[in-house]
């Protein structure tokens, strides 16, 4: 059994802003996979069903961001589950462009703190994870207002493939395939950084 847990705020006013692209994606599954997420269990909407053969709880948890372990852990201690392997969480992530996805076997919380909130409670930064890039905050923005604001006209299409891409990553990882996604999903960003670093001063190769 496999727990994908999504991350964001409960309230209704939060809806498609940044920081809630992990309820996103726990949404695009449930109706990609015709899973209903209605059941209010241990500080979440949480739903079973099947992906690609594999038993699933998609879980969006109620806590707000900064709580989220709150919810996580008691969901992952009811379950029993291996949460090296067995649990996926999804979060927003500031470092990298919209759209564009990181997969993760484990790692810090690079201060995202509905991460940081999970790594305490777990206590342990050994689960896997997969990142959706909402764009770099504007210089003179403030964080939190950025994270809480919404995608621009521009952003939306960028944002809605790297939803299809952070699905594709899972269904991956819930087949045993997380180097394979690693590979597939975590490759373009690298070409991107080797591209630029051969760069010269003025942009040209």
């Amino acid at each position: 059994m496999y727990i994908i847990a999504g991350l964001g705020n409960p309230k209704r006013e939060y809806d498609n802003t940044r920081h809630n692209i992990g309820f996103a994606l726990i949404d695009a599954l449930a109706d990609q996979y015709n899973i209903s997420v209605m059941d209010m269990k241990h500080k979440a909407l949480t739903g079973k069903g099947m992906i690609n053969g594999q038993k699933v709880i998609l879980v969006k948890p109620l806590t707000f961001m900064n709580l989220s372990g709150e919810s996580i852990r008691p969901i992952v201690d009811y379950y029993k589950i291996d949460v090296s392997t067995e649990l996926i969480v999804i979060s927003d992530d500031i470092s990298l462009p919209p759209g564009q996805i990181r997969v993760r076997k484990k790692g810090s919380a690079g201060g995202h703190n509905g991460l940081k909130n999970i790594i305490q409670h777990l206590g342990s930064e050994e689960f896997q994870r997969i990142r959706i890039g909402v764009g770099e905050k504007p210089a003179g923005y403030d964080l939190a207002d950025y994270v809480l604001g919404h995608f621009s006209k521009e952003e939306q299409p960028l944002i809605r493939e790297g939803v299809e891409k952070a699905m594709k990553a899972a269904t991956m990882m819930l087949e045993g395939d997380v180097d394979r996604a690693m590979n597939e999903f975590n490759r373009k960003k690298m070409i991107q950084e080797r591209d630029i670093s051969h760069e010269g001063i003025d942009g040209t190769p």
